[in-house]
């Protein structure tokens, strides 16, 4: 557990900026599969056993089976599982997410047909104020969420985030989605009854059908009222939408209750992130689990699989780099996949890539949106410069990993161009790492498949340690089926990629010109990030 303060995080190493050029790593580590046990030697604990009571010292654990953790393939199969859940949930709902798109009736009827069949089941709904009313007073994810607590005004909450970052002269100023630079509710969870999926999907028809995002299925009781608290948490510190029934229409507005857990952000910012602070972190503290209710300490010898939820709520609490950071740095550590449909890692995660991959150490591999797969990809006004300043910040990371003599392939993922016919967007985020174990004989095996995922919200930069809300789950197994469907889901990613270098990106086609520059020094210098 990190509690973020001024001059947070100087304990990491920082890989210089400058330094002689070398010459590229020529590495020679070992690509078979392998089962982690020799047939010459009795196998010694697996490597993650050390960095696990590292980890324990970071998050709360929850020790599962890994048959509770189902992987999801694609939007289509994410969308359908939801649905299919909601159709049958019986006590509960709970939807964290970004925003819901305002034409997503079908998802909305879906619920509203769940809430007529069960009188009993609660559905609590939280989104980004400022994503979530951006089109007012057009239709917006507000007024199509509006629909459901007329209807159910017992058993739907609707909740909006608001963040502490943009008050006063900045709110009132600063126009529509521009002022989204400044923080947002970035959580995905999507709990039904027992059940909860984590994701970095949010919740409208590009996400269903034609956006590549990751998707992991938790049927676990334990898993599952823990996320709940952490989103009712979330909920007691956000905006109310409250519904005002005319004779003729139905309005809405946002109110703060006065039963909330801190001011409103836009009153009273200081004091707004010190009550958030002291709300969420109980719940992301080490501490916080095991308990008896949650966790068996006896058993944890059965179990094969572990997982530690991970938060960043800036600028106090930030579990998720630490978490990274003893990943990365596992003397066993083989080889590596990060991916981030927007390429602008925080530079102590840039740093912690380069330094487990400098001098052959590890292998590592970066999945990254292509500019033609970039949401922003040839979007109007500034915003359309988005796709150049992120070929900028991967031209570089490439320069960097040069410079650190690191082995690292940095790939880009297309399938189509956005716009067109069967184009596709690509938002996927996360890391898989690969460890090798140790027979007693000495001889060093390739597991096979990923031995560790994080999943979650997450984006990886600046923005989301320094403005945005991110809730995720590290997962760590020893379970050859759980780590065979991780490496299935990476593969799966890995096949709309190629590989892209300094020279192409330094190539007039992508090379950033001077307006893509500027915004981003612009961008910077009022206080937003990428």
């Amino acid at each position: 557990m990190i509690v973020l303060r001024r001059r947070a995080y100087t304990w990491l190493r920082i890989v210089p900026r400058c330094g002689r050029t070398l010459p590229r790593p020529q590495c020679r580590l070992s690509s078979t599969t392998a089962s982690p046990t020799s047939s010459q030697g009795a196998s010694i604990p697996p490597p993650w056993a050390g960095f696990k009571f590292q980890l324990d010292q970071i998050a709360p654990r929850f020790d599962i089976n890994a048959d509770e953790i189902q992987v999801l393939e694609g939007p289509e199969e994410f969308y359908e599982t939801l649905r299919s859940k909601i159709r049958n949930a019986k006590t509960r709902i709970y939807l964290s997410t970004l925003y819901i798109g305002k034409t997503e009736h079908e998802l909305v009827a879906t619920i509203h047909d769940a809430l007529s069949r069960s009188p009993q089941l609660k559905v609590s709904i939280l989104t980004d104020a400022l994503r979530g009313t951006r089109e007012d007073p057009q239709p917006s994810c507000a007024s199509l969420l509006a629909s459901l607590a007329v209807d159910f005004p017992a058993q739907v909450e609707i909740r909006m985030y608001h963040t502490p970052n943009l008050t006063g002269l900045r709110k009132r100023f600063i126009p529509k989605r521009i002022n989204e630079g400044w923080g947002l509710q970035h959580i995905k969870l999507y709990g039904i009854d027992d059940e909860v999926i984590l994701s970095g999907a949010n919740l409208s028809s590009d996400y269903f059908t034609n956006r590549q995002d990751r998707y992991h299925v938790f049927s676990s009781n334990r898993i599952t009222d823990y996320f709940a608290r952490v989103h009712h948490a979330v909920c007691s510190i956000s905006f109310l939408l409250e519904i005002s029934d005319s004779k003729d229409t139905v309005s809405y507005s946002l109110v703060w209750p006065s039963s909330n857990l801190a001011p409103s952000p836009l009153h009273n910012p200081k004091r707004y992130i010190s009550a958030a602070t002291s709300l969420l972190l109980p719940l992301f503290s080490p501490s916080a689990l095991p308990t008896p209710a949650l966790s068996n300490p006896e058993n944890n010898n059965a179990s094969t699989t572990t997982l530690y939820p991970l938060l960043s709520h800036p600028p106090t609490l930030n579990t998720e780099l630490p978490a990274l950071r003893t990943l990365l740095s596992s003397p066993f550590l083989h080889s590596y996949t990060f991916t981030a449909g927007y390429f602008n890692p925080h530079h102590l995660i840039t740093s912690s890539l380069l330094t487990a991959s400098s001098n052959c150490k590890a292998r590592g591999t970066v999945l990254t949106a292509s500019p033609s797969a970039n949401g922003f990809f040839n979007s109007p006004g500034i915003s359309g410069l988005l796709p150049p300043a992120y070929s900028h910040l991967s031209l570089r990371f490439l320069q960097r990993v040069r410079l650190a003599n690191a082995s690292i392939k940095l790939r880009e993922w297309q399938r189509g161009t956005v716009g067109e016919k069967d184009g596709w967007t690509y938002h996927a985020k996360g890391i898989w790492t690969y460890f090798l174990s140790k027979s007693q004989d000495g001889r060093e095996d390739r597991i096979v498949g990923p031995g560790a995922t994080v999943i979650g919200s997450s984006n990886y930069t600046s923005r989301s340690y320094g403005l945005d809300l991110e809730v995720g789950a590290l997962v760590v197994t020893d379970d050859e089926v759980l780590m065979r469907k991780w490496k299935r889901e990476e593969e799966g990613l890995r096949e709309f990629t190629r590989e892209i270098g300094e020279r192409e990106l330094e190539g007039e086609e992508r090379k950033a010109g001077w307006r893509v520059r500027v915004a981003m020094w612009i961008v910077k210098l009022v206080g937003g990030s990428l």
